[in-house]
């Protein structure tokens, strides 16, 4: 067994596309209409076929409650990994890319916090060997 798909809930997923692709640099796997949203999924440049991230709205009614009690206890939604966590904070802040926690040293993890434009605290994670 093996994690395929997994998500975030977004406000806006035209915005999120733009904010996924255009900011953080994964790329558009799939984009089909669903009703009034899409089944809009992104990827790793580094790994096309690997885990997917669906961008989904987020409608439903317990979504917004807890994506707000999430940022308001600065807790992030997902977390995703890099190789350089100081690399990324300075390339993602020159993009424009607002911060709510720089790099921060947790013994065997370095983390920082970004805000997606969409309603999440996501934070990107560097795993020392």
């Amino acid at each position: 067994m093996r994690i395929n798909l997994t998500s975030v809930w977004v406000d806006d997923q035209a915005r999120a596309l733009g904010f996924y692709t255009e900011k953080l640099g994964f790329v558009k796997k799939t984009d089909v209409p669903a009703g009034e949203y899409r089944w809009l999924t992104v990827v790793s440049p580094e790994n096309p076929t690997g885990v997917e991230l669906l961008l989904e709205p987020d409608g439903h009614p317990a979504a917004k409650p807890l994506k707000s009690a999430l940022v308001a206890d600065g807790i992030p939604f997902t977390s995703f990994a890099v190789d350089d966590v100081h690399a990324e904070y300075e390339r993602l802040q020159a993009a424009g890319v607002l911060f709510t926690q720089p790099p921060v040293d947790h013994g065997p993890v370095t983390t920082a916090v970004l805000d997606d434009t969409c309603g999440n605290l996501i934070q990107i994670a560097q795993y020392k060997a």
